[in-house]
């Protein structure tokens, strides 16, 4: 019997867990984003920016409404500004009326509004709220507005932030061209050292004098050898006087080179 009991006390917590979820997923899911502050010079304009984030489609159920209260004001404040259904409906307040003009885009998520003439007056927290149904669970986001002199306003860090980022370009610009000037020289010293040990060599057998063998006259017998055909080896030969008058005597009146021997061998 004490089982229904807890089954419905479980049963209860799934829903109420369930429901928890939707409603942080609802939450969550539509976010709205302005500045906190906001600096504005005495007789100018005033751009509030205000943008959103939202996980569906904006559309004709898309509501925008800026509301003033006045520095030091208890009270909720008066709206200057609504947009709904692609419409947009300036504030009537006389304070107000004919100075307030959109100047958002829904279609990029910007709901920003400008204010001309701004003066002293007009000091004073600015709330943005947006409702893109289903995301209608959002926090309002609050700008306060301070209308000061020209002297007063503070210095931008604009310039400084663009200066900061131009010298830490300029600086990796300079490291990266050092580091390739070094690479470089050092391909080029390589390409010399090694140029230089190649062709040293060279260049010395090149330019030193050839030496040549030592000049001498060839005998007969070695010039008749070196005039040799190619192919063939000649071998030696004899020469000898041959007497042809039939006289005896040691005079020799007619002679004739006769050829006793030639060996020849083919190599």
């Amino acid at each position: 019997m004490a089982a229904a009991p807890v089954s419905r006390c479980g049963l209860c917590l799934l829903v109420a867990a369930a429901v928890a979820l939707c409603t942080v997923h609802y939450a969550a899911a539509l976010e709205v984003y302005a500045p906190n502050e906001l600096f504005v010079e005495n007789g100018t304009f005033a751009k509030l920016p205000c943008t959103f984030k939202s996980s569906e489609v904006t559309g004709s159920t898309t509501s925008i409404t800026w509301m003033y209260t006045e520095e030091g004001s208890s009270s909720s404040g008066i709206v200057i500004f609504h947009y709904i259904n692609g419409k947009k409906f300036p504030a009537q307040e006389p304070r107000f009326k004919d100075r307030v003009t959109w100047v958002g885009d829904i279609n990029s998520r910007d709901v920003s509004i400008k204010i001309d003439k701004i003066t002293f007056k007009d000091n004073g927290t600015y709330s943005c709220s947006v409702l893109n149904p289903p995301d209608i669970m959002s926090t309002p986001k609050q700008i306060k507005l301070r209308v000061v002199e020209k002297d007063n306003m503070p210095i931008s860090n604009v310039p400084f932030l663009v200066g900061i980022i131009c010298a830490v370009i300029g600086g990796i610009l300079l490291i990266a061209i050092i580091v390739f000037a070094v690479v470089i020289t050092k391909k080029k010293r390589s390409r010399k050292d090694y140029t230089g040990s190649g062709d040293g060599g060279q260049t010395e057998s090149l330019m030193s004098p050839v030496k040549q063998p030592p000049h001498r006259s060839p005998s007969d017998t070695e010039a008749l050898v070196t005039g040799a055909p190619s192919g063939t080896m000649q071998g030696p030969v004899i020469y000898a006087q041959l007497d042809h008058s039939g006289k005896a005597g040691s005079q020799i009146n007619k002679s004739e080179t006769v050829v006793y021997a030639d060996i020849r061998k083919n190599c």
